[in-house]
């Protein structure tokens, strides 16, 4: 074989390499665009979860208020039955003298 020959079929192999390479790099840029696409979903995803988490959150803080409320509330009951109490130990004390009496 001569050079001139040998320099095509050098080439016409390289040319051959070049494409399969550039297909290749097409599948592969076609597969990073798949996995970006679901990277892109899962973050919707995660968005939304997020959302979620901020309104159970919120949630939450309302009862946490509340339940503050009804031991602010349950406090005061406490101390108005403990003067009913007192009271009426100090009537029943009252009575039991006048009985005696």
């Amino acid at each position: 074989m001569d050079q001139e020959t040998m320099l095509k079929e050098i080439l016409n192999a390289l040319n051959l390499h070049s494409r399969k390479m550039d297909e290749k790099f097409e599948k592969v840029d076609a597969r990073f665009e798949q996995v970006d696409a679901r990277f892109e979903q899962m973050e919707a995803r995660f968005n939304q979860v997020d959302a979620r988490f901020d309104r159970i959150e919120e949630r939450l803080d309302r009862v946490e208020k509340k339940m503050g409320g009804f031991r602010a509330e349950m406090s005061e009951m406490q101390e108005t039955v403990d003067f009913i109490s007192a009271k009426t130990v100090q009537h029943e004390k009252k009575l039991r003298e006048f009985n005696r009496q």
